[in-house]
């Protein structure tokens, strides 16, 4: 009779629990995790949408984040903060778990992105206005140190971009001005320590680091190629590769830059953007050598990888950004064209990659896609949505 009484009352208490937890899941200050959630950013009304990635719901939004229109963030190591840096300068910590900003600065006059050190302790932007670096405390916001991206004998200021997280502690980034990759080990935050290399090829646009945090690599707009810095061996040097990929054909014009921050490494090989090409080219990560070419709808903006490597997504430049394609790493060829909506601006696969989400800006929603048959499982409501970010990232280098 015991037994059966402490049966019966467990599965009361179990049914009560799952009635409570259906209630509570609704508000942000809900008692959860922050493993499933994440942020869209709706850059027209300087605002985020913070969302649920399984049952695919917005779950609050977040207001007066200012110029958000090429925004990004980078995810405190729990995951509950994103830290968002807004065009206009502002840097703005957001509380995923309360729905509301912890805390704001006004760090520069023109942003386009940051990165968070590998302790999670430090938070870099990569300014343009003025051109430089600036490093803050994660849970202050107070300015550690700024590292102006003077260059020649002039005393110029270079744009800043590509910045991105390395092992040891360290920021890498290029300017784009100078053509020239920098490195700061913050090993010790009161002198820290910045490596330059000069001389690595005509304005790098945008960087990347391999999923691993060896490999640094700086593309080249001013030019046909990209810039390779093993994090391993700095002493080496800065190492050119994809010499010349466009050689023997006329570049076609850039409607808007491509982006190498979600890079594709799928196995051993990684796929990235042609500049002025309707292509995505394909290098073996062992040799750094060009391996193939994929043919593409359009000028690749972001090519993507499923976690799992089995596909790569790329979404275009205008003419073609109501174009979504999927690549079969296998076969190198294109196996899905989609059309998600009008001004297809980002992609972010869902931590497993079973999904992927993607922003239709001008017709103010995100699509989610089924990745095994390309079925459309929701859509969300946005402002003009533009990045969408996973906490996942919080564990990843170089996002």
């Amino acid at each position: 009779m015991k037994n059966r009484f402490a049966r019966i009352l467990c599965v009361a208490s179990v049914a009560l629990l799952g009635a409570c937890a259906s209630s509570v899941n609704t508000h942000p200050s809900a008692l959860r995790g922050t493993g499933d959630l994440g942020v869209i950013i709706e850059r027209a009304s300087g605002s985020v949408q913070i969302v649920e990635s399984t049952r695919m719901t917005s779950i609050a939004s977040v207001t007066g984040l200012g110029d958000l229109s090429h925004a990004s963030l980078v995810y405190s190591r729990d995951g509950r903060y994103a830290y968002v840096f807004g065009r206009d300068g502002g840097l703005s910590k957001v509380d995923l778990l309360k729905g509301a900003i912890a805390l704001r600065v006004m760090q520069a006059g023109n942003s386009i992105g940051g990165a968070i050190s590998q302790d999670g302790r430090f938070v870099a932007a990569q300014n343009y206005t003025p051109g430089g670096v600036k490093i803050f405390k994660s849970d202050t916001l107070e300015l550690v140190a700024d590292i102006p991206a003077a260059y020649g004998s002039e005393g110029k200021f270079s744009k800043v971009v590509g910045l991105a997280d390395a092992p040891g502690n360290r920021f890498v980034w290029s300017l784009f001005d100078a053509g020239e990759i920098w490195t700061v080990d913050l090993s010790d935050i009161k002198n820290p320590r910045v490596e330059k290399f000069k001389n690595i090829g005509r304005e790098p646009y945008d960087g990347l680091i391999t999923p691993d945090g060896r490999f640094y690599m700086a593309g080249l707009f001013g030019e046909d190629g990209m810039a390779l810095l093993d994090m391993w061996h700095p002493e080496k040097g800065v190492r050119r590769i994809l010499d010349g990929y466009g050689k023997g054909s006329e570049k076609l014009p850039v409607y808007k830059m491509p982006h190498l921050r979600g890079w594709a490494v799928a196995g051993r090989f990684a796929y990235v953007p042609a500049i002025g090409r309707h292509e995505v080219l394909v290098m073996d990560t062992e040799s750094w050598k060009e391996v193939a070419r994929v043919k593409v709808a359009g000028q690749p903006v972001f090519v993507i990888a499923r976690p799992d490597g089995r596909q790569v997504w790329v979404n275009f430049a205008f003419p073609d950004n109501g174009q979504v394609q999927v690549i079969d790493v296998e076969t190198r060829s294109v196996i899905k064209h989609l059309e998600p909506g009008k001004a297809v601006l980002h992609m972010e696969f869902t931590p497993r990659g079973e999904a992927v989400w993607i922003s239709a800006r001008d017709d103010n929603r995100v699509v989610i896609y089924d990745t095994s048959n390309f079925a459309v499982r929701k859509e969300l409501a946005a402002q003009a949505p533009s990045g969408i970010f996973f906490t996942n990232r919080a564990a990843r280098i170089g996002f």
